[in-house]
């Protein structure tokens, strides 16, 4: 039997889960259940697109409810009281120069679930959020990307 991985978590990325499986349940399954109704009055299912349609998003929808719960049921959500304001873990906000293209950037970071490269939220597992974890403000660190070895310096951490 294979092994669950358990999840580290923000009470933020707790939280967008939870709505995310509110939804699916209670919206989505019932929009769902009234596709599959219509489509099943257009008649013979053999040659009916909609009503294919319709089961393959449901399958898709139920398939993603048990996703969320499973991630759900095995998380350990971060208390941001605890967190070090000294050293970077989890939960984290730090703001770091970048001496690669010589800009200031603030990256938080959070557990592998909740990463969002658009807003800057990395994982501790990432490169960059592996190098960071439990360094202090003033920390250089070294990191190697794809791209080649980037550099940099910690500048501040806040919660």
């Amino acid at each position: 039997m294979s092994e669950t991985k358990k999840h580290i978590m923000t009470y933020e990325g707790i939280k967008k889960l939870e709505d995310e499986l509110e939804y699916l349940k209670t919206v989505k399954r019932k929009e769902i259940t009234e596709k599959i109704k219509v489509a099943l009055g257009y008649g013979d299912l053999s040659e009916n697109s909609e009503y294919d349609e319709a089961k393959n998003e449901q399958a898709f929808v139920e398939g993603r409810i048990i996703q969320l719960e499973n991630m759900l049921r095995n998380t350990t959500v971060v208390d941001e009281s605890e967190l070090p304001s000294d050293m970077v873990a989890i939960g984290s906000k730090v703001l770091v120069k970048d001496y690669t293209f010589d800009e200031e950037i603030e990256f938080q970071l959070v557990g592998s679930a909740e990463v969002n490269p658009e807003e800057n939220k990395i994982s501790d597992e990432s490169p960059v959020g592996h190098e960071l974890m439990g360094k202090k403000v003033g920390d250089i660190i070294d990191v190697t990307t794809p791209g080649g070895v980037d550099k940099y310096e910690i500048l501040e951490i806040k919660r």
